[in-house]
């Protein structure tokens, strides 16, 4: 493995312990431990490869990333801090009285954050927005969309999928986290989601399918050029509550309150 992807896997690593040490400092408050968990090697390749920001994260040349899924938050905080955004003592503040931190992300740009969010559908029609400005004003900057594959029951959604096609904006790229649960259920329980490449590509978007946890994969995916002027969609196949034994597919960590002997085992794990 070269030094790029060595970094890469590092970071990931981090991210995880920041999300474990979060979720055991939120206790009764509980967390959205298993959603935030299957995005962590995304977000990793983003914030460790791909993203442009440097050590101002109100810098107006960077680009710009939006967690519509918001309740996957704590792999957001993690990789800020990761980032020298936040300090590993305010992870600690996560869902406690006066912190930045919420149970959803709250707009704090001092802090990396651009956009709150919270009820699912959101986030595709900010990143559209942005990516509009971006054009308007003749910039190179590009937007990241992490989405849930169960927030695309939202009518929002599609509406939005039709709008970036039609405004050509080859400069938004939307991440579907396809970890095949919801709050409630499955996908196939609540609603399917048959054939989610063919609808995004009948939309008119660049569509791409591989495993969201091969680094090697996300990486090499966002190196690539379509060359054409379509909004870019990457369905990325994981797995909710990936990294440790007792949350990887179960669906009862889509919320909840981690114990300390499921902490500890879970140190042991990520060790």
């Amino acid at each position: 493995m070269n030094n790029e992807l060595l970094k890469i896997e590092k970071l990931s690593k981090n991210i995880r312990k920041n999300i474990l040490d979060m979720a055991f400092y939120a206790g009764a408050s509980s967390s959205h431990f298993g959603g935030a968990l299957s995005i962590v090697d995304i977000i990793s390749v983003l914030f460790g490869n791909k993203m442009k920001f440097n050590n101002n994260p109100e810098w107006p040349d960077r680009d710009r990333f939006i967690l519509s899924k918001g309740h996957a938050c704590l792999a957001y905080y993690a990789a800020l801090c990761e980032i020298g955004y936040l300090s590993s003592e305010e992870l600690k503040t996560f869902e406690k009285d006066n912190s930045n931190l919420l149970g959803h992300p709250v707009i704090n740009r001092n802090i990396g954050i651009d956009f709150s969010n919270g009820s699912l559908g959101m986030g595709l029609s900010l990143g559209i927005g942005v990516a509009i400005s971006f054009k308007k004003k003749k910039k190179n900057n590009n937007v990241f969309v992490v989405i849930g594959d169960g927030e695309c029951n939202e009518g929002s959604v599609w509406e939005a999928a039709m709008a970036a096609a039609h405004f050509e904006l080859n400069n938004l790229n939307i991440i579907i986290d396809n970890n095949n649960f919801q709050q409630t259920g499955s996908n196939n329980q609540i609603m399917s989601l048959k054939g989610l490449e063919n609808k995004w590509s009948s939309f008119g978007w660049n569509v791409s399918m591989l495993d969201g946890h091969n680094i090697k994969e996300i990486n090499d995916y966002f190196k690539k050029d379509n060359g054409n002027n379509k909004p870019n969609a990457l369905i990325a196949k994981t797995i909710k509550g990936k990294g440790f034994s007792f949350s990887e597919n179960n669906n009862d960590w889509h919320h909840a309150v981690l114990s300390k002997s499921q902490y500890e085992k879970a140190l042991k794990e990520i060790l």
